[in-house]
């Protein structure tokens, strides 16, 4: 209501949900309209969407109704003066230009400039004010994020799908195509360029697989319309909200977040099984930015694979899964955006200081320094305390970690050839006719894969154990793909050997399992290793300087 009128057909935009939370937009406030877009549904009726608000005095200092405001009629236009007053309460010196119908206050326009370009569609209107009672409507915005096609198959049939993210200077939302959809749309668009979209379906977002904060996502269907932008000098190439690295202990686990720091250091290419047998590769990176502070990032796949950390570059996450996993940490997801040495001012201030004070910095990191200090999720043993406290023999393993030195590795029968299908890695039996068998699959096949299962004594200061490395670790280890290894094996022997000879007496972080199994009717602990990180020995003598402090102080 200002007053005179009043309608119910105002609608907030979802970047402006804060003034609920903090209680400033409640019955009797007072406010000014600073940006509206109105558009009209099928039946007529308006609906505006408001895009930015000010309070100028809060529900407690008015306390009741002003005036006696009748419902407002757009079939009978009132007067501009009577249906909005000239100038707001005297305590804000902000004052609304005229009103026009149908576009909201005037001033520099969000639509403007695209709908001055030759050919381009009418009514571009900013994704932040996307809502399912708009009729019509055209976006303008880059894409940021596309993904690869994916099918599936289930009781209701099979499909396919893709999805791409997109982004204009008032925020950015999530865009699905379908079946027939995939087919008109993935070859035409490419992420990086600008496009007009129209005539797509507005639904609420799934959050489950959907991190953008939009409140709704887009699906297109045969009608969605979309058109090549030329101009595009004015559309930011990323839209991000950094959260800073010494901020992330405050942040809740699995929360999803945009970081950027420096990589300190980079670890080469590793492989991993997931939960579904699937391999993938996995590089670590230390990011630090101007806190001081320094946190653990994973890249995954491609991304992993194509990282170049060399001369220190500026890495900006877009989208990474916060995890408690050694004190701190990140983990970019498929979904990510990864930019490296982006063009934006938080990666030019972040090079300066760099390249000027920052390399200079006695950094702390997060990932280890929680990890080694609390021993909250890092169970730091000793390989004695395996034995003398009994791991492993419970129902359940038993999760520890430890700094130890490989003392000996078993090459022999350390490589195996298994099946080459991607969720397999069994071991294939040679035909002797040029085909390998596979039990599992119940196939032959014309090659196969090595595979890495090694044997290590791993040792401390107080004792020595024997642990189990499989493909992942192994050739973290090894420093080599068990495909080299294989090579080197069959054809330069002196080489495979000297693999073994530099991997011995080196000390690692080692993340392992351990469980009593039985085998033969012979029961033993079996120690698996999970993962081999390096020793940060900065962090590691701290470590042991606490350690020291607190067993003085028992004394």
């Amino acid at each position: 209501s200002d007053g005179v009128h009043s309608s119910a057909s105002f609608l907030l935009a979802t970047q402006l949900n804060h003034l609920f939370d903090e209680n400033q937009l409640e019955p009797y406030c007072v406010c000014l309209l600073k940006k509206v877009i109105v558009n009209n549904l099928k039946d007529g009726r308006p609906v505006i969407s408001v895009l930015d608000v000010e309070v100028l005095k809060l529900a407690g200092e008015i306390g009741e109704k002003i005036g006696n405001p009748v419902l407002y009629n757009s079939n009978k236009t009132p007067s501009p003066q009577k249906a909005f007053p000239s100038s707001p309460p005297s305590t804000s010196k902000a004052r609304p230009g005229p009103y026009r119908r149908g576009r909201g206050f005037t001033g520099k326009s969000p639509m403007k400039s695209a709908d001055s370009s030759p050919g381009s569609p009418a009514k571009v209107i900013p994704i932040s004010a996307l809502n399912p009672y708009q009729s019509k409507w055209t976006v303008r915005a880059r894409v940021t994020n596309k993904s690869k096609i994916r099918t599936w198959s289930n009781s209701k049939g099979e499909g396919k799908l893709f999805s791409f993210e997109i982004v204009d200077q008032s925020g950015e939302i999530k865009v699905t195509a379908f079946n027939k959809e995939v087919d008109k749309f993935y070859t035409l668009l490419e992420q990086g360029k600008v496009y007009y979209i129209s005539k797509a379906t507005l639904k609420v977002a799934n959050k489950q697989f959907n991190t953008l904060s939009h409140e709704y996502e887009m699906t297109l269907h045969a009608n969605s319309s979309i058109v090549l932008c030329n101009d595009s000098h004015d559309v930011p190439d990323v839209h991000c909200h950094f959260v800073p690295i010494s901020e992330l202990e405050q942040r809740e686990k699995d929360t999803i977040l945009d970081v950027i720091g420096v990589c300190k250091s980079a670890e080469e290419v590793s492989r991993v099984t997931t939960k579904s047998s699937r391999e993938v590769s996995k590089r670590a990176l230390s990011l630090m930015d101007s806190s001081g502070k320094v946190v653990t990032a994973t890249l995954w796949g491609e991304e992993a694979e194509k990282f170049d950390g060399s001369g220190h570059p500026v890495v900006a996450i877009k989208g990474a899964r916060l995890s408690d996993f050694g004190g701190r940490s990140l983990s970019a997801l498929f979904s990510s955006t990864i930019l490296v040495n982006p063009d934006i001012p938080e990666a030019f201030r972040l090079r300066a200081w760099f390249d000027q004070e920052g390399h200079a910095v006695d950094s702390q990191s997060l990932t280890e320094m929680r990890s080694m200090g609390s021993g909250a999720k890092m169970n730091w043993k000793t390989l004695s305390d395996v034995k003398t406290e009994h791991m492993g023999h419970g129902e359940k393993a038993d999760y520890f970690s430890c700094v130890a030195t490989v003392v000996y590795i078993r090459k022999e029968n350390c490589l195996y050839p298994a099946c080459p299908s991607s969720d397999c890695n069994k071991k294939v039996l040679d035909q002797h006719n040029g085909l390998y068998r596979c039990e599992k699959c119940d196939r032959d096949y014309p090659n196969f894969e090595y595979r890495l299962l090694l044997s290590a004594n791993l040792a401390d200061f107080g004792d020595n154990q024997w642990v189990t490395c499989f493909q992942e670790t192994a050739e973290v280890l090894l420093g080599h793909s068990a495909q080299r290894l294989g090579r080197l094996r069959d054809t330069d022997e002196e080489a495979f050997n000297q693999v073994f000879q530099k991997a011995n007496f080196t000390t690692h972080i080692f993340k392992n399992r351990v469980k009593l199994e039985t085998y033969n009717d012979e029961t033993r602990v079996k120690v698996t290793v999970l993962e081999i990180l390096p020793v940060d020995h900065k962090e590691y003598s701290r470590r042991l300087m606490r350690n020291i402090h607190k067993m003085s102080a028992s004394t």
